[in-house]
């Protein structure tokens, strides 16, 4: 295909509404294994999820991160964030990652997999780069969530920065990082749903 598309710059999506984001409402917290079982319940009745994983940030140079230590997975009505600290929510979620036949679909989850593979010691199947089916319809820059969404939803995402940079390690997450975990991988089936795939 040799149509070539512009990406909307950060000015443009500025201008754009809001995409409504899931609220506390419709995500759940996995932190113990009942938790665990009955989400795989629920996600394994899905053919796809929206997936990605959060990760204590480094600061120091050479400092190795040993995440992920979040994982979110989540259909267009509901989503589950893992805690990876607790065996039991660690051995479902490598579960649900190595299940075939159900797509994952993200964005930048080069990185997600090695981790996975090595927190997790699984490979996880079904893995699909968002980012790459917008190069096969001939967008030329790289495409992160917050582009997607304004090139598909004509809406803006809101991403917090003091969020993405918080401790995903920490036992007890916020309300906000429960938010920002859960909408990545909400906007993330949303987009894969908007794609027709």
């Amino acid at each position: 295909m040799n149509t070539r598309h512009a990406t909307p710059d950060k000015d443009a999506i500025a201008l754009l509404p809001p995409f409504e984001r899931l609220g506390l409402d419709r995500i759940t917290l996995v932190s113990a294994g009942p938790q665990a079982q009955e989400a795989q319940a629920q996600l394994l009745k899905a053919t796809a999820w929206g997936f990605d994983t959060e990760s204590k940030p480094t600061f120091k140079v050479g400092e190795q991160s040993d995440g992920p230590h979040v994982l979110q997975l989540s259909t267009a009505e509901r989503a589950w964030v893992f805690q990876l600290h607790d065996p039991e929510c660690r051995a479902v979620a490598a579960a649900l990652l190595a299940h075939t036949g159900i797509v994952k679909a993200g964005f930048g989850l080069g990185d997600d997999r090695k981790r996975i593979v090595h927190k997790l010691g699984i490979e996880p199947q079904g893995i699909l780069e968002l980012n790459t089916l917008f190069h096969q319809r001939g967008y030329r820059k790289d495409m992160g969530v917050k582009g997607a969404v304004a090139v598909l939803f004509n809406e803006r995402f809101i991403k917090s920065k003091k969020a993405a940079t918080s401790n995903w390690a920490n036992a007890h997450l916020s309300e906000s990082q429960l938010v920002y975990a859960a909408n990545d991988a909400y906007a993330a089936i949303r987009v894969w749903q908007a794609l027709g795939l």
